[in-house]
C-alpha cells in the first residue's frame, strides 16, 4: 500500500491558521477513510514543501494527530494511519462520526434577553462618569502598605466568604461616624465591587414574577443585574431630580419586593432626598412588605454642606439593604465593594456568594483594612473632596458660559458627573466624543420606557483643567453646527 498523496487532495487559504486547516483535513479524511487504516502518511519535509508550508507547521499536525490516535509512528519506516483507526477514534462503539475540533455543532445557545445590546465596556477616559482622577491617588503610599501586605503568610491562603474581618471592621466604624450606619462588622459583607452586591440581592430576593421598583431615570447597573431573570422593572418617577415619594402609593399594585434608590446623590441627575422624604420612604416600605437598596456611591464628594445621613440609620432594623463601593473613593480597579445588611440576611447571601463568586482578594482587602485604619483614606477623601469641587466649579462655568441656549447644566454641588440636558442625539454625540477620547454616557440610555429626556452624564472628575477647556469647547462648536444645520 502506497502513501498517502497529498498534493491535489488537500487545500489551504490564507484566512485561517494553516495548523487547525491542516489538522481538520487530515482528521477529516482518516474518518472518512479516503485514508484508510495502515495507508503511509508523506514526509513532513514533502508535505511542507508540496504545501507551500512550514515543516515546523506539518510536525505539530502530526503529532497533535498521533497523540489523539489517527496516526501512530514505526521505527524506520515513516507515519501512518492507525492500523486500528475505528477503535482508537471510537472506543465506545458506534456514532462518533468526528473527532473533537473538526467541524463539530455546538449544542444550542442560550436566548439573549430581550431588549440587551453588547456589554458596554467603560472607558478610562476623561469625563466618563463613575471614574475617579486616576493620577491624584497617592499611588506610592499604597504601594508600601500593599507590599507591607503581601509579606504576611496568613494573606496568601483563604480567608472568608464574607471578607476579611479586619476591613469588615473597619468599614463598619467608617459608615457609622460618616454616614449614621447602624452597624457592626458582622453585618458587613465584603464583594466584588458594587455588581456583585447587586446580583447577590437578586439572586436572594427575587422569585418569579417578583417586580422592581427603580428610580427613572436611573442607574442602569441595577437595572441590568436586577431585572437579569425577567423580573418586571416598574419606574419610579424623579420629583425635582429626587425619586418621588408621593408617587409610590400609585404603584403598590405592583408588589414589589426590591426598591432601588441613590438616595445622597440621585443617579444621574443629582438631587438629594431630604430627611422627611427618607423617614417617609421607610415607613412606606415596612407598611408594604418592600426592601430597599440604598445605593450610598457617593455620598463622600458633598462640596459645602454635610449630606443627610443615611437611610438605613433612620430606624432600627429597617427594611433596607445598604450597598457601597471603593470605585469611587479609590479606584475602580480594585473591584471591591460592600453590602451592610440586618443580620438574618447575612447567611442566605453568603451562600450565594459562595456559589457564584467565592471570596473576594485577600491581599486587596488588607491593604485597604490598612488604608483605612492608618488615617489615610479619610486624609485621601478630604483631599478629593477639593480637588473635585474645584473641577466641578470649573466645568459648570465653562458649560454656562460657552454652551448656553444649547444644553442645560442639572446642577448639584455634590458628586463626581454633571448631567446636560439639551435637545439633540444624545447617543450620536456620545459616540462622537468617544472618538475625540471624550468620555460620557446618553441621558436617555438611563430611563425606561419611552418618554425619556436627552442629554448627556458627564464625569468630570477624571479630567484636568486642558481636558475640560477643550471639551466644552468642542462640544459648542458641534452643537452650534448642528442647530445651525436645522
Amino acid at each position: 500500500m502506497g502513501p498517502v498523496d497529498v498534493i491535489d487532495d488537500l487545500r489551504l487559504d490564507g484566512e485561517h491558521p494553516l495548523q487547525h486547516q491542516l489538522y481538520q483535513q487530515l482528521a477529516e479524511r482518516i474518518l472518512d477513510q479516503r485514508y484508510p487504516a495502515g495507508r503511509q502518511m508523506p514526509p513532513s519535509r514533502q508535505m511542507a514543501q508540496d504545501l507551500g508550508i512550514s515543516r515546523n507547521t506539518v510536525n505539530a499536525v502530526y503529532e497533535q494527530l498521533k497523540a489523539e490516535g489517527f496516526l501512530q509512528s514505526r521505527a524506520g519506516k515513516g507515519i501512518f494511519v492507525h492500523e486500528d483507526i475505528k477503535s482508537v477514534v471510537k472506543p465506545s462503539g458506534p456514532g462518533v462520526d468526528k473527532a473533537v475540533g473538526v467541524g463539530m455543532e455546538l449544542p444550542p445557545l442560550p436566548a439573549r434577553p430581550s431588549g440587551k445590546s453588547k456589554p458596554v465596556e467603560d472607558a478610562s477616559l476623561p469625563f466618563q462618569p463613575g471614574l475617579p482622577d486616576l493620577d491624584a491617588f497617592p499611588i506610592r503610599a499604597w504601594n508600601r502598605i500593599m507590599h507591607h501586605q503581601e509579606s504576611r503568610r496568613s494573606l496568601r491562603g483563604y480567608d472568608s466568604i464574607q471578607g476579611y474581618q479586619p476591613l469588615r471592621r473597619a468599614i463598619a466604624a467608617y459608615l457609622r461616624t460618616s454616614r449614621g450606619v447602624r452597624c457592626q462588622e458582622h453585618q458587613v459583607i465584603i464583594t466584588n465591587g458594587a455588581q456583585q452586591a447587586l446580583s447577590l440581592l437578586a439572586d436572594v430576593f427575587l422569585q418569579p414574577g417578583d417586580s422592581i421598583l427603580c428610580e427613572n431615570p436611573g442607574y442602569r447597573g441595577a437595572r441590568n443585574a436586577l431585572g437579569r431573570f425577567g423580573n418586571p422593572l416598574i419606574p419610579i418617577p424623579l420629583k425635582n431630580q429626587v425619586l418621588d415619594v408621593e408617587a409610590l402609593p400609585g404603584l403598590e399594585s405592583a408588589r414589589a419586593r426590591l426598591l432601588f434608590c441613590t438616595p445622597t446623590h440621585q443617579y444621574p441627575m443629582g438631587g438629594i432626598l431630604d430627611l422627611s422624604q427618607r423617614m417617609a420612604l421607610v415607613q412606606w416600605a415596612q407598611r408594604t412588605g418592600c426592601w430597599i437598596i440604598e445605593d450610598d456611591y457617593d455620598s463622600e464628594f458633598h462640596f459645602y454642606n454635610k449630606p443627610f445621613a443615611a437611610i438605613q440609620g433612620l430606624f432600627e432594623n429597617a427594611p433596607v439593604l445598604y450597598m457601597g463601593s471603593f470605585s469611587k473613593t479609590l479606584l475602580p480597579a480594585l473591584r471591591v465593594g460592600y453590602l451592610v445588611v440586618p443580620e438574618a440576611v447575612v447567611e442566605p447571601l453568603l451562600w450565594a456568594k459562595q456559589i457564584s463568586g467565592g471570596e473576594t482578594p485577600l491581599l486587596t482587602q488588607a491593604t485597604i483594612a490598612e488604608f483605612i485604619e492608618s488615617g489615610q483614606f479619610t486624609r485621601h477623601l478630604r483631599r478629593m473632596r477639593q480637588l473635585y469641587r474645584d473641577k466641578w466649579q470649573r466645568f459648570q462655568h465653562e458649560v454656562i458660559e460657552k454652551l448656553g441656549g444649547l444644553a442645560q447644566p442639572v446642577a448639584e454641588s455634590a458628586g463626581m458627573h454633571l448631567v446636560l440636558e439639551g435637545a439633540f442625539d444624545d447617543v450620536a454625540l456620545s459616540q462622537w466624543l468617544k472618538a475625540r477620547g471624550f468620555g460620557s454616557t446618553p441621558l436617555s440610555a438611563h430611563f425606561l420606557g419611552k418618554n425619556a429626556k436627552t442629554g448627556l452624564v458627564m464625569g468630570f472628575a477624571s479630567a484636568n483643567e486642558r481636558e475640560i477647556t477643550e471639551c466644552v469647547t468642542d462640544l459648542r462648536d458641534r452643537l452650534a453646527n448642528q442647530s445651525l444645520s436645522n
